[in-house]
């Protein structure tokens, strides 16, 4: 493959090189989150900042941690994990934020994803629809024992992803508004947990890559309680989603040492 960096040490997107992460990384969205993720590391150090991709590397417990931005979607994020995967790194959590789907998923709860319904177009450029988009068993259960150790209102389950955020929040101004309104309904009462969007590509490519993926996320908001007319306030402080990752590393740590 043509590596397309000026720089041929480094992966052409993230613009990191190997040695350069730890084998554990936290993947946000937004890049400007990583700088408040990278505060809860031992000397942590800013290492690239390349387009969406903005990585920092310090240590938690004395082990080589690292966090990198993946921006929004499954395209980027997957990105990510193939360049960060040939750089070192070999176990990745998502903390991102959701939305809301089962009643009793509340703004301010953390919803940790056993599985991903693959509506987004990624991941089928890596395994046929048939594959299922689910995340490392060990990482998840270190998540759940993050937790419940940190004493989380929490939900673990399976989460919807999708490419579109306003066919999701519009879906009847959509042209194929008949499509997504049908299968919202149908994940509904499959009890899917929340809607996000980047879990189904991360989890396919992790598959594909053999390297451990899992993901838990802050619940913003859920438009089925504004709906049935129940409180919903938008809830924007991410800091419980990422002392839980922050919390699930240290556990993977202390389990692997």
């Amino acid at each position: 493959m043509i590596n397309y960096s000026e720089d041929q040490n480094r992966q052409y997107h993230i613009q990191v090189a190997p040695g350069e992460v730890g084998k554990y990384v936290i993947l946000p969205g937004d890049p400007k989150r990583c700088e408040k993720i990278a505060k809860y590391f031992e000397n942590p150090k800013l290492v690239a900042d390349s387009r969406e991709f903005v990585t920092y590397t310090g240590t938690l417990d004395g082990v080589k941690v690292s966090v990198t931005s993946t921006g929004i979607g499954g395209p980027s994020a997957s990105i990510a994990l193939e360049e960060l995967s040939r750089c070192g790194a070999d176990t990745f959590i998502r903390v991102g934020t959701c939305g809301g789907m089962q009643k009793d998923v509340k703004s301010g709860d953390i919803v940790i994803s056993t599985g991903a319904i693959r509506m987004e177009g990624t991941s089928k450029e890596y395994a046929p629809i048939e594959y299922p988009a689910v995340p490392d068993f060990t990482v998840t259960n270190a998540l759940v024992t993050a937790a419940e150790k940190l004493g989380c209102d929490y939900h673990a389950g399976v989460v919807e992803c999708k490419d579109a955020f306003y066919g999701q929040h519009h879906p009847e101004t959509m042209p194929v508004s008949y499509e997504l309104l049908n299968k919202w309904e149908a994940w509904l009462r499959m009890g899917c947990l929340a809607s996000e969007m980047e879990s189904a590509a991360l989890f396919i490519a992790g598959s594909f890559l053999r390297v451990r993926v899992g993901s838990l996320f802050l619940v913003m908001a859920n438009q089925e309680r504004a709906k049935a007319g129940l409180e919903n306030p938008v809830v924007h402080d991410t800091d419980l989603a990422i002392r839980t990752g922050i919390e699930g590393i240290r556990e993977l740590i202390r389990r692997e040492k």
